[in-house]
């Protein structure tokens, strides 16, 4: 291989890890040695069950997909496309390949061998870390080299902050057991009748061992044992078990440390607690392909708006476990968060691609509202508009005309993909929301200099802007307008500030919930009129105030302004708390009731819920007063 070429690998492996990990002259030895190969769609890379080679693969162009052969039908696992790498056995494990793999399209892979690579995976405990990660999350069952338990120690530390490693494991409920006394030719016939690999042993339904195919086969089969044995006799034991809540990365970082392919559930996670479940390779896979990063991934490269919605309904069934495993709200905010504008951008790109027309110009689209917050867990109805950039006077009815035609085609596709349309048609495709940037600029400043009633209503929406694809721009543009006219006339807060003010209370002079006295919501609770939107409110008119820009989500907003007002620090925190309570709870609700949880029937709450809600609702009151106090608003009117 010419230094020509070797510079080039080189360059294009410094941008993906591990290769970013590595010095960069030991990368250019490295880079030397590497092989360019070249497949066709269909070609096959390696085969499942057959002998590893002495590289392992990273993706230059194309895709490569991984197979797994199940009764003699090939299931689709993975994807592995630009900068991913697959192929890690020859590292991780003396092993045959478990899966195959088959070039999705034209494809440019490196092989790098691993004799070269070795001494990096001895000597860089990132790039250690890193490999062992990729092949946990990509393989079944590998047996490791003697030193996983040291790799391990960094991936379980970081495991709480990576979205992947959140995701709920979903085990089979339904256990096939039997008595240490049992026979193996009785258990056998079970296993057979169940279709099912292995089998727990279990006394008084507490698990004392298991049994597997692998087990039969080389005790049984072999002559070892005759098929009179008792079970007992031959069972793998002590059983390892985990806790109902066990994650997927968990699951599998416990798998490869003890080079196990099942895992016991029971009530506690010991052995000393009933069998509530078990767990299977077969249910890791299942389990990442819903991962959050496999959604996105399959968004990318989803062809059709249909296959948007379905992956809209699982990261659905995702967010009902990761609820479930009750995980911090803000981790739970990001994954959803991530989805729904990868989502977004997909929507937008197939709109383009059926549009079929040259874009004009350079154009930006934003989201608004819970969206534009990150706050968007359940889907709600649309709140989005489109900036496109200033053109001659002559060009622009045809510029707009684009632009309309695109927004409405981008709104059809996300109501098909379950985001109802706005009922107050606050979306790009309204011509009042298809701006050109010097309107847009023009817009906000009319709101801000001379607010009316109108004006404080979409004050409240516009102002929770996110970018979400295009010239990003055009988004910094319009917030130094936002704040250079807020710093010339600052009367919008007064106005917002009185808005909030005048929010409905939460509860009344007993302390009892205030629920709708009238309409088709009669005697519900409207939490988030009642008490989101106050805490909402007060976030952006503060957080407007002090001139934080890039900041939307409400929880992040008081977390950033009890950096900057120390001496309103507890309040802050407290608001911020308070929000990923009922945000979470609403959540709760509308998965509950299949809606958007923002109307609570109190009466089916139980005394543990409403005291929290009573809880959370506290902070509410007090930033109201400092609202009050901070913009002079009780004079106001």
């Amino acid at each position: 291989m010419s230094n020509v070429i070797s510079l080039r690998v080189a360059d294009f492996l410094k941008n993906y890890p591990p290769f970013n990990f590595i010095h960069k002259k030991r990368l250019q030895e490295i880079s030397l040695q590497i092989k360019v190969l070249y497949f066709e769609k269909g070609d096959e890379i390696f085969k499942q069950d057959k002998n590893t080679k002495d590289i392992f693969y990273m993706v230059k162009d194309g895709a490569v997909g991984l197979y797994r052969n199940e009764n003699k039908i090939a299931k689709l696992v993975d994807i592995n496309d630009e900068g991913d790498i697959f192929g890690l056995r020859p590292i991780i494990s003396k092993e045959n390949y478990h899966l195959s793999a088959i070039a999705e399209e034209e494809t440019i892979l490196y092989g790098i061998p691993i004799s070269v690579f070795k001494m990096n995976l001895e000597k860089n405990k990132k790039v250690q870390d890193y490999l062992l990660s990729s092949f946990a999350s990509n393989t079944n069952n590998p047996k490791v080299l003697s030193n996983t338990d040291s790799l391990l120690t960094t991936l379980v530390d970081e495991a709480k902050d990576n979205l992947w490693e959140l995701q709920p494991v979903k085990f089979t409920k339904k256990v096939i057991s039997c008595s240490p006394e049992t026979t193996i030719e009785n258990m056998a016939k079970t296993m057979s009748k169940k279709d099912i690999g292995s089998m727990v042993i279990a006394e008084n339904n507490i698990p004392v061992g298991i049994i597997t195919d692998s087990d039969l086969r080389n005790k049984i089969a072999t002559g070892e044992f005759s098929i009179e044995t008792k079970a007992k006799d031959i069972m793998s034991s002590p059983i390892i078990t985990q806790p109902p809540s066990v994650t997927v990365s968990q699951a599998q970082m416990i798998m490869v440390k003890y080079n196990i392919k099942h895992l016991c559930i029971t009530e506690d996670g010991t052995i000393n607690t009933i069998i509530v479940g078990f767990l299977s390779e077969h249910d890791i896979l299942v389990s990442k392909a819903s991962n959050p990063s496999a959604l996105i991934k399959e968004i990318k490269r989803s062809k059709k708006v249909r296959q948007l919605r379905e992956i809209k309904n699982k990261s659905t069934e995702l967010l009902k476990g990761y609820l479930e495993q009750d995980l911090r709200l803000t981790h739970i905010s990001k994954i959803i968060s991530e989805i729904n504008d990868a989502l977004t951008i997909r929507c937008i790109e197939l709109a383009q691609k059926k549009i079929d027309k040259k874009t004009p110009v350079k154009f930006t689209w934003i989201a608004l509202g819970s969206q534009g917050r990150h706050e968007q867990l359940l889907p709600t109805d649309q709140d989005n508009a489109l900036i496109f950039e200033d053109v001659p006077k002559e060009q622009y009815e045809d510029v707009k005309k684009y632009f309309l035609e695109l927004s409405t085609i981008i709104t059809k596709h996300l109501h098909k993909i379950g985001f109802e349309y706005c009922p107050a048609d606050m979306m790009g495709s309204n011509p009042k929301w298809c701006l050109s940037l010097s309107e847009w600029k023009n817009q906000f400043e009319q709101w801000i200099l001379k607010p009316n009633e109108e004006a404080i209503l979409l004050a409240s929406i516009f102002f929770d802007f996110n970018f979400i694809y295009g010239e990003k721009s055009f988004t910094t543009e319009l917030s130094e307008t936002i704040f250079g006219a807020l710093s010339t006339n600052s009367i919008l807060y007064k106005y917002l500030g009185k808005e909030i003010l005048s929010k409905p209370s939460p509860l009344g002079f007993f302390r009892q919930f205030l629920v709708e006295q009238n309409g088709e919501n009669k005697d519900f609770f409207d939490i988030k009129s009642r008490a989101m939107m106050p805490l909402i409110d007060a976030a952006r008119i503060l957080t407007l105030s002090n001139k934080v820009i890039d900041i939307n989500n409400t929880s992040l907003r008081y977390e950033k302004l009890a950096v900057l007002e120390p001496q309103n620090k507890e309040l802050y925190l407290s608001c911020s708390i308070a929000f990923k309570i009922l945000s979470k709870f609403r959540t709760t609700q509308g998965i509950m009731h299949n809606d958007s949880g923002r109307y609570i029937e109190i009466e089916s709450l139980t005394k543990e819920d409403k005291l929290k809600l009573k809880k959370a609702f506290k902070p509410i009151k007090e930033i109201q007063e400092t609202l009050a106090l901070r913009f002079s608003l009780s004079n106001f009117s």
